[in-house]
């Protein structure tokens, strides 16, 4: 960890509640900065991207803004606050219907595979874990959105696992679900932890030992931790030594959970938490570079505290456009981290921010 971002302060001593609001600030604003710097990278080779950027440094487009990562961890946190411990996959169903599924509000649009095929089994009439059942339920898109359960879940990974898993019911499987585990597990170790090894630990213990997703995971760390003792290595030859640990050459699909995970927690691990440096080696690997950043900010965010993120980046951070989810529109990621950590009304009641506005949080996700 940088030594210009010492970890905030204990969260079990003084001021132990502005500390974890403090992280959990940090972890989804981190998540939506990462989301938004990695955005124009997804899907790109780094040889791509060094042809069009160089090497990218900030924001490359003049509006930068979050994508599907960002507004399904919005989606997932209402959730939670409205539910918390006593979550079932019914309550995650139920608002899959009515925030999503069966909105009139034309075609489904900017999101990835997992979440097109999960609709299309829903608006048939599927139910969980059926709904489930597509040809991505392995992919990264319950990990993208894993970050708020470790939020509410400060200091339990295995509790933050146990809900995320609940969740990801709907929409993954198998490997899809061990990829939310980890990232839901090493954000809630984060929350209260002052290293990286710590975090890595955590998310290891809630997956399989055999799983790809554990697999994964060691080899980045490990190809991480070996770029760090090499007093000659570059940025570009860690990157590529943690990319080609775990990248899966000539697939042609980059939201592979196992993969993007491995990614993710390899480039925290070789920034050793530093806020800046792990999100920018997650988008210079490229693949599916949105969700490895916003995962590896979520866990360096949460580290650090939100103090950490550079405030240009923060600056471009405004609530949900709505791009990939009408009804998440108004809502902001801090929103989020205030209600995970300060249960209480609807953040954007009485405020004109959008569709649902003073609605309450369980009338916003369809509690029942």
């Amino acid at each position: 960890m940088s030594a210009a971002h010492p970890p905030p302060a204990d969260p079990a001593g003084p001021g132990a509640g502005d500390a974890l609001r403090d992280r959990a600030r940090g972890a989804l604003l981190g998540l939506a900065v990462g989301d938004a710097l990695g955005a124009p990278a997804e899907n790109m080779k780094p040889s791509q991207i060094r042809r069009r950027w160089g090497r990218i440094e900030g924001y490359v487009e003049d509006d930068p803004a979050g994508t599907d990562d960002t507004e399904y961890a919005i989606f997932s946190g209402l959730l939670l606050a409205a539910h918390g411990s006593a979550l079932t996959v019914a309550h995650v169903e139920a608002a899959w219907h009515q925030w999503i599924a069966d909105r009139d509000e034309g075609p489904f649009r900017g999101a990835g595979f997992s979440e097109r095929g999960t609709l299309e089994n829903l608006r048939r009439g599927l139910a969980a874990p059926i709904s489930a059942q597509h040809r991505h339920a392995w992919s990264d898109g319950l990990a993208m959105r894993a970050a708020p359960f470790g939020v509410f879940a400060a200091g339990r990974p295995a509790e933050a696992a146990r809900l995320v898993a609940i969740d990801g019911t709907v929409s993954h499987d198998g490997e899809g679900i061990y990829g939310g585990r980890a990232v839901a597990a090493g954000v809630a170790t984060a929350m209260v932890a002052s290293s990286t090894d710590a975090v890595i630990a955590a998310a290891l213990s809630v997956v399989p030992e055999d799983s790809w997703t554990a697999r994964s995971l060691r080899r980045a760390v490990g190809a991480a931790q070996r770029s760090r003792h090499d007093p000659g290595i570059t940025r570009l030859g860690t990157e590529r030594a943690v990319r080609s640990a775990v990248v899966v050459g000539g697939y042609p699909w980059t939201d592979l959970a196992p993969e993007a995970v491995g990614l993710a927690f390899g480039a925290f691990e070789a920034a050793r938490g530093d806020f800046s440096a792990s999100v920018l080696t997650a988008v210079n690997m490229g693949r599916d570079a949105d969700t490895t950043a916003a995962v590896a900010g979520a866990l360096a965010g949460a580290l650090c505290g939100a103090a950490a993120i550079p405030e240009a980046w923060t600056a471009a951070i405004g609530p949900a456009r709505g791009s990939c989810l009408p009804s998440m529109a108004g809502y902001h990621v801090l929103d989020i981290a205030e209600l995970l950590t300060s249960p209480g009304a609807d953040p954007r009641a009485g405020a004109a921010a959008g569709p649902g506005a003073g609605a309450g949080v369980k009338a916003v996700v369809g509690a029942r």
